[in-house]
């Protein structure tokens, strides 16, 4: 019996993982992605105990050789001239409490790495075809792609990100929303006085922050969030010139782990941080949308990465459960699976997705009042450590405990 095709549209971070797994399965997974192999899409990745939960399952895949670094503290500080000081230093010793560690990667060279796992299972990926149309069948998708190319597959699985064409063919176009908000990032050495200090740092001031962690020995990823008006053109392809003007202007200036690292930063990269409609579904007859495509967010969490991977366990584990030989499926048959998983898992990312956005707006209050509330807000906040680690269980032990189920 030939196996059952799974076309996955996107091989960004979820795309990789899934068709590997899926691969693992007895299904026959292609991936068709809409930009090249080379394309550097972000900079820093924070790779969480849920997340590496489940990169764990993968055979030979060893979580301990991901060239990263992983977190030993957490820092809060606070960056204004009425109160330049820490706030909180807490341990990010995580192994004990949920089996792994935080890890810094670079998000490029971790895609890299994701890719070359995948094809090392035999999975077949396509670059440069952007999905275009699809139209279902009885017991098959048909997918077009913008440079002519079309497939056929038993069903279609987009991971294909916030501007995902799938939801789109699916559901229709929405309106993304603009929640105010910026990032400008890069990657840079670390300051020599943090060096061997390996700290996930946020650092507030007055209407704007930076996020920064190590992703290697001597390297630091950075992030600095701002309250700024909508202005795309600015973004994501930052000319020489607006990176140098961002480089010399008072969004440099940072104290503790954010010392001189904007300035020496050989590349900066901007986007805007944008809100989807939250989806009542995430399934149309035989196509189902996973990660940013059906529960994009704000980076706040760091989680995005990490919710797609429990995405990921959760749908294969499903078609483990209700297709165990992996055969060629009824429509039918995936709309059970379909509807358990969304089932699973809308709830749960709706509520992480709000959370990141609070984040977000909490990081970047306006006025020395309004700053000096949230320095103390979070002072309060982790004046019980452990009571705050107690409270991440619910984000950090997913998606399963004990045996894995896949």
């Amino acid at each position: 019996m030939s196996q059952t095709k799974v076309i996955i549209v996107g091989c960004g971070i979820a795309g990789p993982i899934l068709a590997t797994f899926l691969k693992l399965k007895g299904y026959k997974p292609v991936v068709y992605e809409r930009l090249t192999l080379d394309h550097e899409g972000g900079v820093g990745l924070m790779l969480q105990p849920n997340g590496l939960r489940v990169l764990a399952l993968i055979p030979g895949f060893d979580i301990d050789k991901i060239s990263g670094q992983y977190i030993d503290k957490l820092t809060f500080r606070s960056w204004i001239p009425e109160d330049e000081a820490t706030l909180a230093e807490i341990d990010a010793s995580t192994k004990e409490r949920f089996g792994y560690r935080m890890k810094g990667v670079d998000r490029p060279g971790f895609r890299r790495l994701i890719v070359q796992t995948a094809e090392d299972h035999g999975v077949e990926i396509h670059w440069e075809h952007s999905l275009v149309s699809l139209e279902q069948g009885t017991d098959e998708v048909h997918v077009k792609f913008e440079n002519g190319h079309s497939d056929t597959a038993s069903f279609v699985i987009g991971c294909d990100g916030l501007h995902s064409n799938t939801r789109v063919s699916i559901f229709g176009r929405e309106r993304a929303d603009f929640t105010g908000l910026t990032q400008t990032a890069g990657e840079s050495p670390t300051p020599a006085s943090y060096s061997g200090k390996f700290y996930m740092s946020n650092i507030y001031a007055n209407g704007v922050s930076m996020i920064a962690y190590p992703i290697s020995a001597t390297t630091t990823s950075w992030a600095v969030t701002q309250q700024e008006d909508e202005a795309k053109e600015t973004w994501r392809a930052m000319d020489q010139q607006k990176q140098d003007e961002f480089k010399n202007s008072p969004l440099a200036n940072w104290g503790f782990e954010g010392e001189g690292i904007v300035r020496s930063a050989p590349k900066l990269i901007k986007y805007g941080l944008y809100d989807r409609p939250e989806l009542k579904s995430w399934y149309k007859g035989r196509v189902v949308l996973l990660g940013d495509a059906a529960h994009p967010t704000s980076p706040h969490l760091g989680q995005g990465a990490n919710q797609a991977f429990e995405d990921t366990y959760h749908l294969v584990r499903l078609l483990v459960k209700y297709n165990p030989e992996a055969s060629q499926p009824s429509t039918e048959l995936l709309s059970t699976i379909f509807s358990e998983y969304e089932g699973i898992r809308i709830t749960r990312t709706a509520e992480l997705v709000r959370g990141a956005r609070k984040q977000g707006e909490v990081r970047t209050v306006v006025g020395v009042e309004a700053c000096l509330a949230r320095n103390e807000m979070v002072k309060k906040m982790w004046q019980d450590d452990e009571k705050l680690w107690d409270a991440a269980d619910y984000l950090l032990s997913g998606p399963f405990k004990g045996k894995s189920e896949i």
